[in-house]
C-alpha cells in the first residue's frame, strides 16, 4: 500500500525521544545527544521495504556529504515486529551493517515517537533547523522504486543547502511516499 506523509506543520519543534540503538549494544540514545550542530533529519524508516530499499545508499552518500557540515541523520524503526519480523532489532544490526550506513538507527518498540511525529510511511523524512524546528517535510526526491527517474536526494539537498545557506525553504513541499508504518 502507498502511503504518503501526512506533512505536518512547520515550524513544528521535534519531539523529544529516548530510543535504544540495537547496533550499541541498545544504548540508550536522546534527540539532545545526537540532533547535528547546524541541523537534524529524523527519518523513519526499516529494513524490508522497498522504498526504503530504494533510497538507503543515497541516504548514506548524503549523510557523508552533510554530517561533516552539521547535519546529522537519526533513522528510526517503529514497525512492529512481531508482524514483521525482518524489521527486528538483531536484523536492524544487519541491515546496517549490509548496507555500510553510520547515522543512529533506533528501535521505538511502543510507536510512541512515530505517533508523536505523526509519522506515517517508510521512508518518512523530518528536517529541523538547529533550534529543533521543522524546516521541511516530505519526500528525498521524485523517485520511487519502478518509477525509472534516479535516486537523486534532490529535494533534501535543497532544504540542506537552503539551511547551510541561510536561505529559505522552498514553498512546495512534496510528501514522502512509501509503504505504511506496521502499527500493532
Amino acid at each position: 500500500m502507498n502511503t504518503p506523509s501526512n506533512m505536518i506543520d512547520l515550524g513544528t519543534k521535534a519531539p523529544f525521544f529516548e530510543l535504544p540503538n540495537p547496533s550499541k549494544t541498545n544504548e540508550i540514545q536522546s534527540l539532545d545527544d545526537l540532533k547535528g550542530e547546524k541541523g537534524t533529519l529524523v527519518i523513519f524508516m526499516c529494513n524490508h521495504c522497498p522504498f526504503v530499499l530504494h533510497v538507503i545508499d543515497k541516504l548514506n552518500e548524503l549523510y557523508e556529504d552533510y554530517n561533516e557540515r552539521g547535519i546529522e541523520f537519526i533513522a528510526i524503526n517503529s514497525n512492529d515486529v512481531e508482524k514483521y519480523p525482518a524489521d527486528s532489532p538483531e536484523k536492524m544490526i544487519e541491515f546496517q551493517i549490509e548496507r555500510n550506513f553510520d547515522f543512529p538507527y533506533l528501535y521505538d518498540e511502543s510507536q510512541a515517537i512515530a505517533k508523536a511525529y505523526d509519522a506515517a510511511c517508510t521512508p518518512d523524512f523530518f528536517f529541523f533547523d538547529e533550534k529543533l524546528d521543522l524546516i521541511y517535510r516530505g519526500q528525498m526526491d521524485d523517485s520511487r522504486p519502478g518509477n525509472h527517474k534516479d535516486v537523486t536526494g534532490e529535494d533534501l539537498i535543497i532544504a540542506f543547502e537552503n539551511l547551510l545557506l541561510g536561505e529559505a525553504q522552498e514553498e512546495i513541499q512534496r510528501p514522502s511516499m512509501g509503504c505504511n508504518i506496521k502499527w500493532k
